[in-house]
């Protein structure tokens, strides 16, 4: 198992900066967003200089770019809204192949058409499911033709909830390019450390041999984000599980500050 960050964790829009400090603070791995090469998240285009100056500066830091930020409303409310995101996603699951990137991460998104990380009281109609459903058909055809997996990630505000709607909507797409990224803090909202507990080892064997990697944040009794190892997540035992099941991917943390880094790092590796 490897540890990695979010590159975005970092600021700057030069990739050779970007990688060095995500090398400095003590990862191997990361998981790259496009916003670190001076592009949007979500572009229209990735030019050829971009991938090739994302992939020097990977060679000349160690660090391994295992994952691509692909994230749209897949559930957004507007069909036009829908279908722009589907484009760029088609850009950026290109640039992940032209990068050797195994995995692009998605949002199964959400009915509130302001914040695709917020939730909304229709998430949970079924035409809100087939919405998604559709985008990430679509997507895995993107995703077959330039062999990139996709990864969803269960996200209390979205429209996959929990490993069981990620399992499911995995056997209703058939395809071994749907994989799942999962968080143990997105599993739950408010929970006692027995509780998160039970949760998060649920999930692990829920999902057993569909993971592609691991993320690391925590949360705070009363809901409230923190950095990994500072909340109710018992990490020790997440990684524990995870090796059980089978996983050898990456634990990627994010929702931490730079400065906050070195630390996190040095935590998660004393659990590897």
């Amino acid at each position: 198992m490897q540890i990695g960050v979010f590159a975005k964790t970092f600021p700057g829009s030069e990739p050779a900066g970007v990688l060095a400090a995500v090398r400095d603070a003590g990862f191997a791995v990361t998981q790259f967003n496009l916003a670190c090469v001076g592009l949007p998240s979500m572009p229209d285009a990735v030019p050829d200089d971009g991938i090739s100056a994302i992939a020097a500066a990977s060679h000349a830091s160690g660090v391994t770019l295992v994952a691509l930020s692909g994230t749209y409303n897949m559930a957004h409310p507007d069909r036009t809204v829908r279908d722009d995101g589907l484009r760029r996603l088609g850009v950026v699951i290109k640039a992940a192949a032209d990068l050797s990137v195994p995995l692009v991460t998605l949002c199964t998104g959400t009915r509130n058409a302001d914040d695709q990380w917020a939730y909304h009281p229709e998430n949970a109609a079924p035409e809100a499911w087939d919405d998604m459903a559709s985008e990430v058909e679509k997507a895995l055809q993107f995703a077959e033709r330039h062999g990139v997996d996709l990864g969803i990630e269960p996200e209390q505000a979205n429209i996959v909830t929990s490993a069981s709607d990620a399992m499911r909507l995995i056997a209703s797409m058939g395809s071994k390019r749907l994989r799942i990224v999962l968080d143990p803090a997105n599993l739950f909202e408010q929970a006692s450390p027995a509780e998160a507990r039970a949760i998060v080892a649920a999930a692990v064997e829920h999902t057993a041999g569909h993971v592609a990697m691991a993320h690391a944040k925590d949360r705070l009794a009363d809901g409230r984000f923190t950095t990994a190892g500072r909340g109710v997540v018992d990490f020790a035992d997440f990684v524990a599980r995870l090796k059980v099941s089978g996983f050898d991917g990456a634990l990627v943390t994010h929702g931490l500050s730079a400065d906050e880094a070195p630390e996190v790092a040095h935590f998660l590796k004393g659990l590897i």
